[in-house]
């Protein structure tokens, strides 16, 4: 069986892990060059991981879950609730900020859930009447 010469040597789990990968990376709003920065490796060896033309070990795979802040579940068996989900994409973004700026965009995210909330509170009454 000849095997396509752009996914030759490529192994379905390493192409599958790679593509969660760069998701997860681009959700977080990080570069490739950025995010090997973070985890201690070279841009062409996360392009390598993300293309699925390597795999990745298992103390590559923690670092990244924990840069990521994701499950390694997540990389290893997907979940598209959690690829596809704007929270996560927040959360991710939120992840890199600093503590103090952190706590800054908490106090705005309560404000807004709680104009929210009112907000819904006022839409029941006035379906009621």
């Amino acid at each position: 069986m000849k095997k396509d010469g752009a996914n030759m040597g490529k192994k379905p789990l390493n192409i599958a892990i790679g593509n969660r990968i760069r998701i997860y990376r681009e959700s977080a709003g990080l570069t490739q060059e950025r995010f090997a920065e973070m985890i201690g490796m070279m841009p062409k060896s996360i392009s390598a991981i993300e293309r699925g033309l390597v795999g990745v070990s298992v103390e590559t795979l923690t670092t990244i879950c924990k840069t990521l802040h994701i499950s390694s579940d997540a990389l290893i068996f997907g979940d598209e609730q959690v690829e596809n989900d704007t929270a996560y994409e927040v959360a991710g973004r939120l992840a890199h900020l600093a503590p103090a700026q952190q706590q800054i965009a908490l106090d705005i995210l309560n404000k807004l859930l709680e104009a929210f909330a009112l907000g819904n509170g006022r839409e029941h009454e006035d379906q009621s009447e």
